[in-house]
C-alpha cells in the first residue's frame, strides 16, 4: 500500500474510547491502512465503557502494536505515514507529548509525527481544563499539533450518541483529506431553513 495511505491511530485510557473505535470503523470503509496502538488503560476502559474486549477493537486495524514496543515501525520517522490521531487522548498522554519525554509507543509515535512535520491530532478528553492543561495545549499547537476535543456539532441535528461520535470523528478525518460518507456538512447536507 502507498506510504501516503497509512494512518496511525492511538487510543488511550481516557473516557471516550468509543471515538477510537468509531475512527477505525469509519476508516475500514476507505483505502487507508490503519496502524493501531492502545495503552493498557485503554484496554481496561474498553471493557468498562463498551463492554467489549480490546481484541474486538484491535481486529478493526490493519496493523497492531504493543504499547511498549518502541521498536515498532511507527516509532521511526523513516516509516512514512500521513499522520496520527489519538482518540481519545488523555491529559497524561498530551503532557508526555508536549515535554518530549515519551514513556511508551503512543507518545513516541506522536513525537515522531511532530519531528517529521506530520499531522498529529489529539482528541483530548477532559473537562474542565485548568491553566496547566491550556498551557500544554498551547505548547503543542505551537509545535504543530492540532487539539480537537470531541465536542458535539448540534447543527448536524444528531439523533443519538452514535451520531455525535461519528460526526466528531469524521470532522477530524477532514483534517487529513479523508472523505467519510457519514459526515454532515453545513451548506451541503445541512442548511438553515432546509432540513
Amino acid at each position: 500500500m502507498a506510504d501516503s495511505a497509512r494512518l496511525v491511530v492511538g487510543i488511550t485510557g481516557a473516557s471516550g474510547v468509543v471515538y477510537g473505535k468509531r475512527l477505525l470503523e469509519v476508516l475500514r470503509g476507505t483505502d487507508i491502512e490503519t496502524h493501531l496502538v492502545m495503552s493498557k488503560p485503554a484496554e481496561m476502559t474498553v471493557s468498562y465503557e463498551l463492554e467489549q474486549k480490546a481484541a474486538d477493537i484491535k481486529d478493526l486495524a490493519d496493523a497492531v502494536y504493543a504499547p511498549g514496543d518502541i521498536g515498532a515501525a511507527i516509532a521511526s520517522g523513516s516509516f512514512r505515514t500521513m499522520g496520527m490521531i489519538i482518540a481519545p487522548c488523555s491529559v497524561r498522554t498530551m503532557s508526555e507529548i508536549a515535554t518530549g519525554v515519551t514513556a511508551g509507543l503512543i507518545t513516541r509515535a506522536a513525537d515522531v509525527m511532530l519531528k517529521e512535520k506530520r499531522l498529529l491530532t489529539l482528541m483530548v478528553r477532559e473537562t474542565p481544563f485548568h491553566l496547566g492543561h491550556l498551557r500544554t495545549m498551547t505548547s503543542l499547537a505551537e509545535m504543530g499539533a492540532v487539539i480537537a476535543p470531541p465536542l458535539p456539532a448540534f447543527y448536524a441535528e444528531p439523533q443519538s450518541v452514535d451520531e455525535i461520535v461519528t460526526q466528531s470523528v469524521c470532522r477530524v478525518l477532514d483534517l487529513y483529506g479523508i472523505e467519510a460518507a457519514a459526515t454532515k456538512r453545513w451548506g451541503e447536507d445541512l442548511t438553515k431553513g432546509q432540513r
